[in-house]
């Protein structure tokens, strides 16, 4: 699998290349500013971008504006969003386009070595991974169809927003997987996705979940 990581900090660029390495994952890019990241996804065309939201020359939001930009030329180009902190707007524009392939992840679960590389498949294989942070702050208003769900469905769907599995999901809420795949199948029909294959539903309903 294919991947351009994009950091500004060289230990941690160079920290996360050697992980991703080990994991299996070739990094034919590893970048430190916004123009460079932009140039290298166009041209490399991966099948996921690890991106530091902040890079040169502006360290502002150089990084995710590079990730949009070629988004838009690769559409549904997968990526992932590192971040020191939660900033609501920035995750709020990578989810705008509504479509899968997506994460927000803040800096400090990269130390996680085995979470840092789920997620970073998970986005690759067009899923989300979303930190529970990030999601608290997204749905902390809640508007129609979701009013619909009950407070054991909005439980289960904040944690496939963080990428879960099922048999994960079960062991958080301390029930059993059949459980969790009724709560699913409510959930999908409560957002109208009752056509789609089980994991395109999955992806559509997380974004219905974190829809900006």
């Amino acid at each position: 699998m294919r991947v351009v990581l994009a950091e500004d900090l060289f230990l941690l660029r160079d920290g996360l290349r050697t992980l991703l390495t080990a994991h299996g994952f070739e990094v034919v890019a590893a970048v430190e500013t916004g123009p460079e990241l932009e140039r290298a996804l166009v041209e490399q065309r991966p099948d996921v971008a690890v991106v530091d939201v902040r890079l040169p020359p502006t360290q502002t939001d150089e990084g995710l504006r590079a990730a949009l930009s070629a988004r838009r030329e690769i559409p549904g180009l997968p990526v992932l969003v590192l971040s020191q902190h939660v900033e609501q707007l920035y995750a709020r524009e990578l989810l705008a386009d509504g479509a899968g392939g997506v994460g927000y992840l803040l800096k400090d679960r990269v130390f996680n070595a085995d979470q840092f590389i789920d997620a970073v498949r998970r986005v690759a294989a067009g899923g989300t991974a979303m930190d529970p942070e990030v999601i608290a702050k997204l749905v902390a208003r809640r508007t129609t169809p979701l009013q619909r769900l009950t407070e054991r469905e909005n439980d289960v769907l904040a944690l496939m927003a963080e990428g879960r599995s099922n048999a994960a999901i079960a062991q958080q809420l301390v029930v059993s997987e059949g459980a969790v795949s009724k709560h699913i199948a409510s959930i999908f029909g409560k957002l109208d996705l009752t056509t789609s294959e089980d994991t395109n539903r999955r992806v559509l309903a997380v974004l219905e979940y974190l829809k900006p």
